[in-house]
């Protein structure tokens, strides 16, 4: 498995995030192709000081080469684009493979 992380930084309008990610961009994520699983968060926290991050998602693909693919694809592209419509802040966009913990 390889797995997408999205890390946003803290919006000009956190109330405006909130509501665009959840009624715009979700629905566009639900109907990624490639994606295997997804989750998000709004409540991030940090074991010491303030949480550097406002928001979390993680998709899931098949491998590397999934990942490129949806992201490649006309439906990623508008996913990439829709990003500045809520992200005021910004975001880091990480991937990396997940072992599956079955030694």
């Amino acid at each position: 498995m390889h797995r997408l992380l999205v890390l946003y930084s803290k919006p000009a309008d956190p109330d405006h995030f909130r509501d665009y990610y959840v009624t715009n961009h979700l629905p566009l994520v639900m109907n990624w192709p490639g994606l295997l699983a997804w989750r998000y968060s709004f409540d991030v926290a940090a074991t010491k000081g303030e949480a550097p991050y406002f928001a979390v998602f993680e998709g899931d693909f098949a491998d590397a080469a999934a990942m490129a693919a949806a992201r490649a694809s006309p439906h990623g592209q508008r996913l990439a684009a829709d990003v500045v419509n809520y992200a005021t802040g910004g975001a880091v966009v990480i991937h990396y493979p997940v072992p599956d913990g079955t030694g």
